[in-house]
């Protein structure tokens, strides 16, 4: 790695349908190539959701949150750029021009692509936050309980006119300052 040049995240653009076969054949790409220092990781963002079925029967399924789209960290180069860019199923990256824009701190934390370890976890227990992101965006509330091992913390919110504990991911609540 070039000193200086962090990985960053990018968005592929792909073709209906090919979000999880682009992601297995650029895995199969760095794998077979030795790009390990240059693409560390890539990742089709979903969602387990419960639906109910013609009988009436309840089921989970999986859902894309981005259809067509595959996210990338990698260090930016153009042998990199070739090499994904065509990759079957692939129609470019979001950018100007088709090339890479990568993707700021505050959309990374929003869409759940970093995991936080618990020691770069500053918010505990008693702590006010604000959640960040899903159905409850904007709520502030006081910190309950965390679960380091899920990576979920309790956070109890007024709803209603009632104290309502809410179960998230680290990832969508902030620190209130």
């Amino acid at each position: 790695m070039e000193k200086g040049q962090q990985p960053l995240w990018y968005i592929i653009h792909t073709y209906s349908g090919y979000e999880n076969s682009v992601e297995k054949n650029i895995r199969n790409k760095v794998e077979n190539n030795g790009l390990q220092d240059q693409i560390f990781d890539i990742k089709v963002l979903t969602e387990e959701e419960t639906v109910e079925d013609k009988n009436g029967k309840r089921k989970q399924v999986t859902r894309k949150l981005f259809p067509s789209y595959v996210f990338i960290k990698m260090i930016y180069s153009n042998p990199i750029w070739y090499l994904v860019t065509q990759t079957e199923g692939v129609t470019g990256f979001v950018g100007p021009q088709g090339r890479p824009q990568p993707l700021t701190p505050e959309e990374v934390k929003r869409n759940g692509l970093e995991t936080i370890k618990l020691e770069d976890f500053n918010i505990k227990v008693g702590d006010n936050v604000e959640i960040i992101s899903g159905a409850l965006t904007g709520f502030i509330g006081s910190v309950d309980s965390i679960d380091s091992e899920h990576e979920k913390i309790k956070v109890i919110v007024s709803m209603f006119g009632r104290e309502t504990p809410v179960e998230i991911d680290f990832t969508q609540v902030e620190k209130r300052k």
